[in-house]
């Protein structure tokens, strides 16, 4: 799986490289990536949801500052 990641990063960075703007527009990264995306879809619940993983973040708590420790008070 990692050689994989390896290869699409890789093809990214050809990609960036030759490109003429500053950054890669999302749908030119979606044709280097060989994906579809659907862009109507791009606030939806699920997808800030699905963002919201990776750093452990919910819409339920997404709006609340995080804390380093338990409250004190």
């Amino acid at each position: 799986m990692a050689l994989v990641e390896i290869d699409l990063y890789g093809e990214l960075m050809i990609a960036a490289a030759s490109a003429d703007e500053d950054r890669l527009s999302p749908d030119r990264i979606d044709e280097v990536l060989r994906v579809e995306a659907d862009r109507s879809a791009d606030r939806s619940p699920e997808r800030s949801d699905s963002a919201n993983r990776s750093t452990g973040r919910t819409t339920e708590n997404a709006e609340r500052p995080e804390t380093d420790g338990p409250d004190v008070g």
